[in-house]
């Protein structure tokens, strides 16, 4: 009877609104899709990058002593679990380093509902690692002892006080506090998801992560090249402008590892409260001696890996109120033969939609990219994983990679398909690297087909077999699949509504200072009774109906009022 009540008064209201509606401009939705192709080109009095930050800047520089935690991070285990990270003690950079030893330092996180009441205590590990260059003119790098601690018991949706470190040296942090998502349900979710790539540590990457904090996240999903300290002694702060120049006889290139510590001091205030999942980029391989790779990934984060049968940090899945998360891995094996693949075909037949309506991907490199930077750069990652994850009707799928924004029509197999997912790349954090401007379908632009060789898995670049550029490797104007695409610095917000709704928004850094002020928004809208297995059409309209741009029309009014409406319920 209250759910008859409450629908009553929202349809009353919505005719209400209907009227002064009419009068606005509305937020599309992809119901109104495939879009006509649209380019904002890059602002020219807009600087396309910006410099490091300096090692002795104030939010890189230690600020705690002897063996205080430091780099607090948090990250998802489960619905009742969270992971709790953080660092203590001095890494050392040199010719000669010894590594500490972890077992000196204990791991020890204390909390609980009330701020300074810790009722709980668990104890976790800790480990080291060291990143080796024996050459001439190379340093050679080990870490802090770096801990981990899974804390559970925790109720969903519950603010949580907490403190970590060694109660018995004693060397405990200050105190923090996070909220715990909500429980995997259909009529539940995060606040807000925060999604940025390949981010770095410049001043640009200043203004995303200060405008990220603006808007307030529950969550952050990072997809890849967190730090480039890869590239910090070839093109940031007074590195090498040629690293092969200054450093012939060193066969790799070093990675100057002390940029971890400095962007872990850096996202600390951030994510010392809001739980960041990561996936490796290109800019984690971090090559050493004896062929190791991804040390510091592997041994800074904690992910749930085990939790979601992986058992591999390269690749997992997680759940977040009603959307299921996975993270998938293109610098480890990827082909269908393979461990990863095995793995994600198990994982989504074991998801129930009815609980996680919501399917979202995110990996590094973008399988769909109109720039010529990176293009078809993926493309075996894309034939070999593809058609499964659209059988089980992926929605969306993040990528960073490219420097630049883009968002795509629902696309699959170079196909318009109003069942395909709805690929976005946010690859503009903040990097070293500059904002790509040139589009492969701009003149004399097109990579050619010897360019854009990944640093992991074969080369699989295609001339498309069918549409406009049918026999082309490029397209001669802005692909059909690709809906918006510019060029800026900056980070998207997921905001889900329902178990069909969700609000997606593009925030560029040039509008941190404008009141209401985004690069790109559009409701994302799932159709389940369209495309389950059994439904799937094998191509999508190409004009939008009259009945779904009023459907936009009237919803992106009220979607706000209907997710107040949806509050008030749960709260009686």
């Amino acid at each position: 009877m209250q759910n008859c009540k409450l629908w009553m008064i929202t349809l009353i209201i919505l005719l209400i609104v209907t009227k002064m509606a009419v009068a606005q401009s509305p937020i599309p939705t992809t119901l109104e899709g495939p879009f006509e192709p649209a380019t904002r080109r890059f602002d020219p009095s807009l600087r396309r990058g910006s410099n490091d930050l300096p090692m002795d800047h104030p939010r890189l520089k230690k600020n705690v002593t002897l063996n205080f935690p430091e780099q607090i991070a948090l990250a998802i285990s489960s619905p009742t679990s969270m992971w709790v990270s953080w660092v203590t003690g001095d890494a050392q950079i040199g010719k000669n380093v010894t590594p500490l030893d972890p077992s000196k330092v204990g791991s020890e996180v204390r909390y609980g509902k009330e701020s300074g009441k810790y009722e709980s205590v668990k104890n976790g590990v800790s480990v080291v690692y060291s990143q080796l260059y024996p050459f001439e003119g190379l340093l050679n790098y080990t870490s802090g002892i770096i801990h981990h601690v899974r804390i559970d018991g925790l109720k969903p949706g519950t603010k949580y006080y907490y403190k970590c470190g060694d109660s018995s040296i004693p060397a405990m942090s200050e105190e923090h506090a996070f909220e715990t998502l909500p429980m995997p349900s259909q009529s539940t979710y995060p606040h807000r998801i925060a999604v940025v790539g390949d981010l770095g540590l410049t001043s640009n990457t200043s203004t995303t992560v200060d405008h990220l904090i603006q808007n307030d996240p529950s969550m952050i999903l990072m997809v890849g090249d967190l730090t480039y300290a890869n590239q910090y002694r070839t093109t940031g702060g007074k590195g090498a402008s040629c690293f092969s120049c200054a450093f012939p006889d060193a066969p790799i290139r070093e990675t100057y590892q002390p940029r971890w510590d400095g962007w872990g001091r850096f996202m600390e205030p951030l994510i010392s409260r809001v739980p960041m999942m990561v996936i490796e980029g290109n800019h984690e391989i971090e090559p050493q001696v004896s062929g190791i790779t991804f040390k510091s990934y592997l041994t800074r984060f904690a992910v749930p890996s085990e939790e979601s049968g992986s058992k591999s940090n390269f690749y997992y899945s997680f759940d977040a109120g009603g959307v299921h998360f996975i993270m998938l891995g293109a610098y480890v094996d990827y082909n269908a033969t393979g461990a990863q693949y095995a793995w994600l075909k198990d994982d989504l037949h074991r998801l129930d939609r009815t609980v996680t309506p919501w399917l979202v991907a995110a990996w590094h490199p973008p399988w769909y990219n109109s720039y010529s930077s990176h293009y078809q750069e993926f493309e075996c990652m894309r034939q070999e994983m593809e058609a499964l994850l659209y059988q089980y009707g992926v929605d969306i799928v993040f990528s960073g990679h490219v420097h630049a924004y883009e968002r795509m029509n629902r696309v699959y197999n170079y196909t318009l398909d109003r069942c395909g997912p709805v690929y976005i790349t946010v690859g503009d954090g903040g990097n070293i690297e500059q904002v790509d401007v040139d589009f492969a379908d701009d003149p004399g632009k097109c990579p050619s087909a010897g360019d854009n060789t990944p640093e992991f898995g074969g080369v699989c670049h295609l001339n498309f077999s069918s549409g406009p550029a049918k026999g082309s490797f490029c397209w001669n104007k802005q692909p059909e699949w690709s809906a918006f695409r510019e060029s800026s610095f900056g980070h998207g917000i997921l905001e889900v509504v329902n178990s069909t709704y969700a609000l997606w928004t593009w925030h560029r850094n040039q509008d941190t200072y404008k009141e209401d002020s985004h690069g790109d928004q559009i409701y994302i809208v799932r159709q389940p009774e369209l495309c389950s297995p059994s439904a799937k059409p094998s191509v999508s309209p190409s004009v939008p109906s009259l009945s779904a741009a009023l459907h936009s029309l009237v919803l992106s009014v009220s979607l706000p009022l209907l997710g107040m409406f949806s509050l008030l319920s749960s709260s009686k």
